[in-house]
């Protein structure tokens, strides 16, 4: 029932991986590109011989990634080990789930493709890529007279540094500046999270089953750079700045000084007038009293 299952994901992911494979650069998702790897490298695997390294071609598209690919016979991987590129895996590794013959297939993204690693994990802010990603991963490559199931499986060690991934060959120059600013290894997992450890040794990663790796150091902080100001600068700087607020303060104070005057101005005007028509209807009453006694009805 399982190959069944298999078989039918297998088929739905290649007629997916048809409709984006001829727009190889528009590739961002991590996982998108190592569906089109295995889709290239089983594409020519027919022929693989067990226990032969082999260099997968790529389409121009896809130029500066390397893979190379292995079959092996699981029982002889657990028992032996193995050495591809740049990874090392030691005796006693084991397939999930077993099956009688796994492809490895070793990745090198070389700097351009690493960079959708870091652009894919949010938690490398804060740090930069010193090395091209390099990945390990592993498919079923068992003979079946039927069809044949691609399926991808897992290699994982008992030991926790089981599979070492040499990164010597992939270092920049200044690579003693870099060993100061504390070189680490970075582990991109399927769940979307990097784990950071530390070296196994200088420019060797440990790890316990395949992924992806690459080696990161802390990004500088860019702030410009301030110029220093002489001291006479200061000074002058200073004084002409106490005398402009000097000015702007009395510019304040005459403004409200007038304002004051201004509104004091009005209220007298309006006093003024209040007691101008209190007269005026004082008097008017008056006149109107003196009539009416000098002129009775």
């Amino acid at each position: 029932m399982d190959y069944y299952y298999h078989l039918s994901l297998t088929l739905i992911l290649l007629l997916f991986l048809t409709q984006f494979i001829t727009q190889a650069h528009g590739i961002k998702s991590t996982r998108l590109l190592d569906l089109a790897i295995r889709y290239y490298t089983f594409k020519s695997s027919k022929s693989f011989k067990t226990g032969k390294s082999y260099n997968v071609n790529l389409p121009s598209n896809f130029t500066g990634i390397n893979v190379s690919t292995v079959k092996y016979r699981c029982g002889s991987l657990k028992r032996y080990g193995a050495s591809i590129q740049e990874f090392h895996l030691e005796s006693g590794v084991d397939v999930h789930p077993y099956v009688e013959r796994v492809l490895v297939v070793t990745q090198n993204l070389g700097n351009n493709w690493s960079n959708i690693y870091y652009d894919s994990y949010n938690q490398l802010l804060g740090y930069q890529l010193v090395s091209p990603v390099l990945g390990l991963l592993a498919y079923n490559a068992a003979d079946d007279s039927r069809f044949s199931i691609e399926f991808e499986v897992k290699i994982t060690s008992p030991d926790e540094n089981g599979i070492k991934i040499d990164f010597s060959n992939h270092t920049t120059k200044n690579n003693d500046t870099l060993h100061d600013k504390l070189q680490m290894c970075a582990t991109f997992g399927d769940d979307g999270k990097v784990t950071l450890q530390k070296e196994v040794a200088p420019n060797v990663c440990g790890a316990a089953s395949q992924g992806h790796f690459g080696l990161v150091v802390r990004a500088p902080l860019l702030f410009p750079e301030r110029k220093k100001i002489k001291g006479w600068k200061v000074v002058v700087g200073s004084s002409f700045g106490a005398a402009i607020g000097a000015f702007l303060l009395g510019l304040l104070l005459v403004a409200m000084f007038a304002k004051v005057k201004k509104k004091a101005r009005l209220e007298e005007l309006e006093r003024r007038a209040y007691e101008e028509e209190a007269l005026q209807v004082s008097m008017a009453g008056h006149v109107i009293r003196a009539h009416n006694v000098h002129h009775p009805r």
